[in-house]
C-alpha cells in the first residue's frame, strides 16, 4: 500500500526539530531508522501529516565515556553499537544484544533511540536498558529531564515520552569490573522478534550472588523487570535450585499473548528457560 501524502522535514539542529514538533503537534511523527514507522504508514496504521527526520542531527549520534557513565546518542545505529570498542570492553551486554537484532540491513539503519522510543514489547533494547540500569534524556522546549529505563515503558507502544519531547541520549552507569552479563533470546528464525528473551547483569562475591538485574522481552505488554527473581538470588550461593526458583519467579510475572510464536504456556515456559540460560552464562562470565 501507499502512505497518505505527508510533508517531509529534515532539521539541522535539535532546536529546529523541537520547533517543528511543537508547530505540527499531533500531526507530526519523528523518523529515526524508520523500520517500524514506515511499514505502519504504508498500511495506514499511522497517518502523519508531517515527518521529521532526525538523521541529520550530529548531536544525536556517537558513543562516549562521560565520568562514570557511557553516553549514547539516540540516533546511533545498531551497527555502530556492535563495532564500538568502548562498548565491547566496558558494556558488552549492549553489543551482544545488538548482534541479535534482525539482520545486517536493519542494523545499518535501525537506531538505539528508535528501538526504545517506539515502545514495542518485542524490541530488544528496552530489557537491555533495564538490566543495565540506564536512564533516558528527554528534551523539549521546556528543557531537559532524565528518567530511568525501569518505569519508562508503560505498555504496548506507550512510554513516558510526552508530546513535544525528543529522546536525545541514553546514559548507562559504567558496569563495575567483573560484572557478568548475558542476553538469551529464543526466536523462530533470523530477523524475527523474540519468542522470549532475558537480559541479565550479575555481580559475584565469591560463590555468592552479590547483585543481579533481570529483565524480560516480549512476554508482557512491555519489557518487564523480574524483581522477585532478583531477590531470590541476592546473597545466595549460585546453584541449580536457586536458579530454578529464580526462573519460576520470573515466569510468574509473565503475561504474554498467544501468537504465531507460541501459546501462552509455551512462551511463559521459554521465558523461564531464557532466564535460566542467561543467569548461568552471566555467572560464568562474572569474576569475584
Amino acid at each position: 500500500m501507499i502512505p497518505r501524502p505527508f510533508e517531509y522535514h529534515a532539521p539541522r539542529t535539535l532546536s529546529e526539530a523541537i520547533a517543528l514538533l511543537n508547530a505540527h503537534g499531533d500531526t507530526a511523527k519523528l523518523l529515526a531508522g524508520g523500520h517500524s514507522l514506515l511499514p505502519m504508514m504504508k498500511l495506514r496504521f499511522a497517518e502523519p501529516g508531517h515527518l521529521i527526520d532526525l538523521g541529520k542531527l550530529p548531536d544525536l549520534q556517537g558513543i562516549r565515556e562521560v565520568g562514570n557513565e557511557i553516553g549514547i546518542g539516540a540516533m546511533t545505529t545498531e551497527n555502530a553499537l556492535i563495532w564500538s570498542e568502548l562498548l565491547q570492553s566496558r558494556c558488552p551486554l549492549i553489543v551482544e544484544g545488538a548482534r541479535q537484532i534482525s539482520d545486517p540491513q536493519v542494523r545499518y539503519r535501525g537506531t538505539l533511540g528508535g528501538d526504545i522510543a517506539h515502545g514495542d514489547p518485542g524490541n530488544d533494547h528496552p530489557a537491555l536498558m533495564i538490566a543495565l540500569d540506564a536512564s533516558f534524556v528527554l528534551l523539549s522546549e521546556q528543557g531537559e529531564r532524565v528518567v530511568p529505563a525501569d518505569g519508562f515503558f508503560l505498555g504496548t507502544y506507550m512510554t513516558q515520552l510526552e508530546p513535544g519531547e525528543i529522546l536525545t541520549e541514553i546514559r548507562i552507569p559504567m558496569p563495575p569490573s567483573g560484572t557478568g552479563y548475558c542476553y538469551a533470546k529464543l526466536k523462530r528464525k533470523t530477523g524475527d522478534f523474540a519468542t522470549a528473551a532475558a537480559a541479565v547483569t550479575l555481580r559475584r562475591a565469591g560463590d555468592t550472588v552479590d547483585d543481579v538485574r533481570i529483565a524480560l522481552t516480549n512476554v508482557a505488554p512491555t519489557a518487564i523487570r523480574a524483581t522477585d527473581a532478583e531477590q531470590a538470588l541476592r546473597g545466595k550461593p549460585f546453584d541449580e535450585s536457586v536458579v530454578a526458583e529464580a526462573a519460576r519467579l520470573a515466569m510468574a510475572v509473565c503475561d504474554p499473548v498467544e501468537d504465531l510464536r507460541g501459546d501462552v504456556e509455551y512462551r511463559t515456559a521459554m521465558a523461564g528457560e531464557m532466564v535460566r540460560r542467561a543467569l548461568t552464562v552471566a555467572y560464568s562470565r562474572a569474576t569475584a
